[in-house]
Parts: C-alpha cells; sequence; structure tokens
C-alpha cells in the first residue's frame, strides 16, 4: 500500500485516552509522518488529516453505552482513511469489547484484526489470552486497578465470534480478510507482528485494533522515505512534573526523582489554592505536583485532577513554569485542556510509553507525557534530563 501526499485523510488513530493516542502515533512520527494528537472530537475531518490524526476520545472514563456511542461517531468520520487504527490497551482495561464493535460498525471496514501484544514492554498474546510479564492480566496488578480493573484476560471470552490466529498460520489472514471476520492475532515478539502486517494485501481493508507494538509493525510496513524534519523545543529552565497516576511503576519513579537535591514538590489536595501558594514559594529548578499516594475512588480522582489541573493553569499562565512532564492520560487530558490546548504536534517517542511534543493553542509549551506502568524506576530522572537538555538524550546522574 502507498500513501499519497494528498490524500485528505492520511492515518486515523482512534485512542480511548491521551497515553493510548499517542503510544499509537508515535510510531509514526519516527517512520517520517507528521503527526498529531487532537485533544477533542470535531463534527468533520480536520483540515490538517494528512499524515496522522490520533484523536483522543476519552471514551475510557464514560460508562460503556457512551464509550461505544462516541467511538461509532468517530469511526464513521474517519472512515475514508487509508489506514484506520483503533487503539487498546495492552493490559486490556477499558471497554475493550464494546469500542472494537462500535468501530467497525461505524467504519464498515471488511474486518477486524486484533493483536493486543506489545512485545517490548512484556505484554503478549498466546492462544489469544494476553499476558503481562508471564502473569494473566486479569492476575496482575491491573486487576486491581480502582477505575479500570482486568476482569479477563481471554480474547475468546470477549469476542466469542472471534477467529483465533497465530504467526505460523499468517498465510491464511487474506482469506479471513475476505470472509469479513473478527481475527484475534497471538504474538509474543515484534517479528510476529511484522508478519501479520506483511500478509495483509490492502491495509485500508481493515480495522487495525491494537497497542503500540502493532502501530509500530504498521508504521514500519508504511515509513515515509523522506520524513518531515521538527526542531527540538528549546531547554526548559523549570519544569514541573506532574503525577496523577497511582501505578506502582509512576510512584516509584516519583521517590527515586525526590532523592535529587534539585527537586521539590508538593501533595495537591480537593483545594488546589495551597499547592499554587507552596510551588510559587519554592526554589528548586524542578518542581513536582502529586495525588496522594493511595488509590482513589474514581470520583476522588477526579476531583484530585481537577485540582491538579487548576495548580497546573495558575502556573503556566503566570510563567513560573515553562514545561510539563505529565504521567497518566487521564491526567494529561485533564490537566491541558483548561490551558486552551486542543491538540499535541508530536516529535519523537523517546522512550516506550512515553511522547514528546508541544502543545497547540495559545501556551505552545514543550510538554511530555508518559503512562502510568511504563518504566523502570529511573525513568522520571531520565525524562527530566531530557526536557531541559533536549541535545543531550543522555541519563543525567
Amino acid at each position: 500500500m502507498t500513501f499519497r501526499n494528498d490524500v485528505r485523510q492520511g492515518i486515523a488513530i482512534l485512542a480511548d485516552d491521551l497515553t493510548s493516542a499517542g503510544d499509537g502515533a508515535a510510531p509514526f512520527r519516527q517512520a517520517g509522518h507528521d503527526a498529531r494528537i487532537l485533544l477533542t472530537t470535531t463534527a468533520s475531518v480536520p483540515r490538517h488529516a494528512v499524515g496522522v490524526s490520533a484523536v483522543d476520545l476519552g471514551s475510557r472514563v464514560l460508562d460503556e453505552e457512551a464509550a461505544a456511542s462516541r467511538m461509532w461517531r468517530a469511526a464513521r468520520l474517519f472512515a475514508g482513511s487509508e489506514l484506520l487504527f483503533k487503539t487498546v490497551d495492552s493490559t486490556l482495561r477499558g471497554h475493550v469489547a464494546a469500542e472494537v464493535r462500535a468501530a467497525w460498525a461505524g467504519s464498515q471496514k471488511r474486518a477486524v484484526v486484533i493483536a493486543p501484544a506489545f512485545p517490548a514492554e512484556g505484554r503478549v498474546t498466546v492462544k489469544g489470552v494476553q499476558y503481562v510479564r508471564g502473569v494473566p492480566v486479569h492476575e496482575s496488578d491491573y486487576a486491581r486497578d480502582p477505575v479500570h480493573p482486568v476482569r479477563c484476560s481471554d480474547l475468546a471470552m470477549l469476542f466469542p465470534e472471534a477467529v483465533l490466529s497465530q504467526p505460523d498460520r499468517a498465510a491464511e489472514l487474506p482469506e479471513l480478510i475476505g470472509n469479513g471476520d473478527l481475527i484475534v492475532y497471538s504474538a509474543a515478539e515484534d517479528g510476529d507482528l511484522d508478519r501479520l502486517v506483511a500478509a495483509v494485501p490492502r491495509l485500508d481493508e481493515v480495522l487495525w485494533v491494537g497497542s503500540p507494538g502493532l502501530a509500530a509493525a504498521l508504521a514500519r510496513r508504511c515509513a515515509r522515505a523522506t520524513g518531515s524534519t521538527a526542531s527540538l523545543p528549546a531547554p526548559a529552565r523549570r519544569p514541573l512534573i506532574v503525577v496523577g497516576s497511582t501505578n506502582p511503576a509512576t510512584r516509584r519513579q516519583l521517590v527515586k526523582l525526590h532523592t535529587r537535591v534539585d527537586v521539590q514538590g508538593v501533595t495537591v489536595d480537593v483545594d488546589p489554592a495551597p499547592a499554587v501558594e507552596t510551588l510559587r514559594g519554592l526554589t528548586a529548578p524542578i518542581l513536582t505536583l502529586q495525588t496522594p499516594d493511595e488509590r482513589h475512588t474514581p470520583q476522588t480522582a477526579q476531583v484530585l485532577a481537577r485540582s491538579q489541573a487548576a495548580v497546573v493553569q495558575a502556573l503556566t499562565e503566570d510563567h513560573a513554569v515553562d514545561a510539563l512532564v505529565i504521567t497518566g492520560g487521564e491526567t494529561a487530558t485533564t490537566v491541558l485542556q483548561p490551558l486552551g490546548a486542543t491538540g499535541i504536534d508530536l516529535l519523537d517517542e523517546p522512550e516506550p510509553g512515553v511522547v514528546r511534543g508541544s502543545l497547540i493553542g495559545r501556551l505552545r509549551l514543550p510538554v511530555l507525557i508518559k503512562a502510568g506502568g511504563f518504566g523502570d524506576d529511573a525513568m522520571l530522572l531520565r525524562l527530566c534530563h531530557l526536557i531541559r537538555h533536549p541535545l543531550d538524550p543522555g541519563e543525567h546522574t
């Protein structure tokens, strides 16, 4: 399949939260395509929808019926895309089955291929069952997620109508797609996903469903010979690290970050005013704003996210900070919208689960967004160094 520069609707990515939108678009950006995340849905295809448009539908926080309805409308809107990719979380959080069926109905694509494996992060699919580092996802930490607990690891249970496929049977895929099947594809390594994509003659006949692993395989097939060029952002003088995710990986990263003497921060409460006052009085070159460590009910999490958003808005508008590092897709969406941001122009994916770009809107702030469950304990240290020293990607120790 070739991509032409004059195609109005190049590649569309439909995501249920902001980090999924970034994870889906970043491999295409690396493969030479212009790419941006859209933080709001529209009634028509955006005029700039050449290249990659990754739409954050925010459907993960909705109830199942509302999520499916929003996904159906978006899939219908972008049905003419040369490549239509619906992201799913590699741990199967969210309204996976309902959203996939809605996207298929809205797009009217001939067939669906579901391949949620993300081997680089230890998320693999074996005989239709999803694992995280050898543990079925419904038995992992993600089963205890306070907002989106995972109850089922078996995609054949989520999709009883599915035809199961795997790398040694990839040659069967054209026939299955011709039959209009919903196909669940197992994969344990990146090469398995490459075999999947290579076996499909026409990418535009399929609704592709997967995580960053499948996005990267599709991007490798659709790579541009001459890519887009984008300049690195200016070094940040004073970044703000906003931590809303309560995932244990992110909390360990925050503890590690606070071992540095040039980092100071506060824990936000339901009233943002004390956090604003405290942060304005701190002198460290790196500031942090976190929610309490304990897991919260969905209602409390929303209140705390709105409080964080108010703090970020106050500090950015008076130029007390000049760059943002945000963990958690729902946190990022809640924080960015009050800033007047309508999207993010993507620069690259410096690490798995991390996207770097600049806000689209009245505040052209550089931003790094990290998925909550990704990265080793030193990841926030590296991201702070990256946003302060964009020309030097090495770890700052």
